[in-house]
């Protein structure tokens, strides 16, 4: 599931549209603190963020700015600032794309589509998995760190959708293994340690250490306090 950012100061226009993008399976929040917006974007790490121009400490220019320093998310600024230089001023910020108000939400739910299928080259029909700032594309056996991809053999790709699934509870060896040799991927328990090796080096070559952690006796989950570097 994609996670939007919505970063609203009008809490009507900031409620109407998390609730239209609920309705379309999308994981959507409103900034809570106007003057850390980028600290929320690090932590929360969203897919996309729909931002409003006129904000309270900083303005859109300005967190724009900010958020290109440390990734190229997807930006969309929404406002009712809409002349042409505003629109100009906005993508030389940074921004992807530019919604007018008032808007038709419609249209709004249509671009944030059109941009993250752009962005993350997922059709509809795909199916994905998401964690933090990860995306786990079965289909083509790869993970994406923000703007990384990971490739991933067959029996890593098994272990992190099982990880994924889990949410960053904790799945035991055994289950780990049941599943593999389900699937056919003859597997024992030093086997499954290799993998797991394999796989946190690859991530950390993507900018993401420490992402599976490990309790003795138990398995291994995915880290929710794992950020990006």
């Amino acid at each position: 599931m994609f996670k939007i950012m919505i970063v609203e100061d009008d809490l009507t226009i900031a409620g109407i549209l998390k609730e239209e993008l609920e309705k379309w399976n999308y994981e959507a929040f409103l900034a809570d603190d106007f003057s850390r917006v980028l600290e929320e974007f690090k932590s929360k790490s969203p897919q996309l963020i729909l931002l409003d121009i006129q904000l309270p400490s900083f303005n859109g220019y300005y967190w724009c700015q900010e958020i290109r320093k440390v990734s190229q998310v997807p930006i969309i600024f929404i406002s009712s600032r809409n002349e042409n230089m505003d629109i100009v001023m906005a993508i030389q910020m940074g921004a992807d794309d530019f919604i007018p108000k008032p808007f038709d939400l419609t249209v709004a739910v249509a671009k944030t589509q059109a941009l993250l299928r752009r962005t993350y080259d997922f059709k509809e029909s795909d199916n994905f998995l998401s964690f933090n700032r990860t995306l786990l594309k079965p289909g083509e056996s790869k993970l994406f760190v923000d703007d990384e991809e990971v490739d991933l053999t067959r029996t890593e790709l098994k272990i992190m959708e099982l990880l994924f699934l889990q949410k960053g509870d904790y799945v035991t060896r055994e289950e780990i293994m049941v599943k593999l040799w389900e699937d056919e991927s003859f597997i024992d328990d030093n086997t499954l340690a290799v993998n797991i090796a394999r796989l946190r080096k690859k991530l950390a070559k993507a900018g993401l250490a420490d992402f599976i952690l490990t309790k003795k006796n138990i398995g291994y989950a995915l880290n929710k306090e794992a950020a990006h570097a």
